[in-house]
């Protein structure tokens, strides 16, 4: 059963991103000269700070008290300040939490910190301000890299499918099948973190450690509320009413966007990195898939993955093609003819033997099992 590795034991040495870790560094090295302190709330350590060498360090969004900021500074460090009433960190050290996001769902979606960011990057880009559109920039660096450090050392596949795909549908259950057949595997599970077939895939890995009963009874309670529309509100807490019903779900990661702010994340994703910018997440979800991806039925932006997953494979630009698996022949040789594409483009290339059309989705992790051998 694959558990994704420690965070801790994987980041750089030099980054600092919780309180734990700033007192055992304190503790240990004596000195903080050269580390990187990110969004760690240090009001309560100004004895330590006032005590220790931070020549070169720098210090991203830590909250302290004005004669420990004044200090380092002139010990050389780098301080760039918590920026106030911002509905997200720009410095954060670590990727989001469905707790995080959904943060006050009990008061209507509009609350959580989920639906403020998306408000407040409509505001920004409309106004199109250049220091908003830096913090962006910002929080989407940071969040690649704690998501890097998340997945050091994992085998990933991704499941790329439309967010049309409703609960309650054959499609949604077979979507979570497959998502804990790849969990159960030993991989981990990576969506682009949505509704739909991206929430099919999260609720199959977390699904994984249960028994079979318990997919059956959180599938049923899923489909009291289909869709995110028209409330997101329900559409959540039915999620939640299935975690907390069934908790200690098996991990996998979800990669949305709040360019598409009007798709909620889904809940199932252990953790969620959320971009601003689309185009990082699409390049970041479909890089970081390497153990290959399974694309089920969906529209333009399942096509663009398809695609935007071929060009590196074409030209091995990652190194050795990863597998490729598209699921249900009708809809990707006719109904929109990708598969043709994809196979002109492949052939007699090394890729052309990681590429493969499954009719089913039960068929798509014995096909990559065959294409990864």
């Amino acid at each position: 059963m694959q558990t994704m590795p420690a965070h801790a034991a994987h980041h750089n040495d030099r980054e600092i991103e919780t309180l734990e870790e700033f007192d055992a560094t304190v503790a240990a090295r004596r000195t903080l000269a050269g580390f990187r302190v990110q969004a760690v709330d240090l009001t309560d350590r100004t004895r330590e700070l006032l005590t220790t060498d931070t020549a070169g360090a720098v210090f991203l969004g830590c909250p302290m008290r004005e004669d420990a900021a004044a200090k380092i500074r002139t010990d050389g460090a780098v301080v760039f300040p918590p920026v106030p009433g911002l509905p997200f960190d720009p410095y954060r050290g670590l990727v989001y939490s469905p707790d995080e996001l959904f943060a006050s769902l009990s008061d209507g979606y509009e609350a959580t910190p989920d639906a403020r960011a998306y408000a407040w990057f409509q505001q920004t880009k409309a106004d199109g301000d250049i220091y908003a559109s830096m913090l962006r920039a910002v929080h989407d660096d940071s969040l690649s890299d704690a998501l890097d450090e998340l997945l050091s050392g994992a085998r990933v596949v991704g499941v790329m499918g439309g967010h049309a795909m409703g609960r309650g549908t054959q499609a949604y259950e077979g979507a979570a099948r497959l998502g804990r057949e790849l969990a159960r595997a030993g991989f981990t599970v990576a969506t682009g973190g949505g509704p739909g077939a991206m929430e099919a895939a999260n609720l199959g890995a977390y699904a994984a450690p249960h028994d079979d009963e318990m997919l059956a009874d959180a599938l049923r309670l899923l489909a009291k509320a289909p869709t995110f529309t028209p409330s997101i509100t329900e559409w959540a807490a039915a999620a939640f009413e299935v975690r907390s019903r069934w908790p200690k779900g098996g991990r996998s990661v979800g990669i949305p966007t709040w360019f598409y702010g009007h798709e909620p994340p889904n809940p199932f994703a252990s953790h969620l990195a959320k971009y601003f910018a689309n185009a990082t997440r699409e390049d970041g979800l479909l890089a970081r898939s390497n153990a290959g991806v399974v694309f089920l039925p969906g529209a333009a932006g399942t096509v663009q993955e398809i695609f935007d997953n071929a060009t590196p494979n074409y030209y091995e630009s990652r190194g050795e093609p990863t597998p490729m698996v598209l699921v249900d022949r009708t809809h990707w040789t006719e109904k929109l003819p990708a598969w043709p594409l994809l196979k002109s483009l492949a052939r007699e290339r090394s890729m052309e033997s990681r590429i493969a059309l499954v009719d089913r989705i039960e068929e798509a992790p014995e096909a990559l099992k065959r294409l990864s051998d």
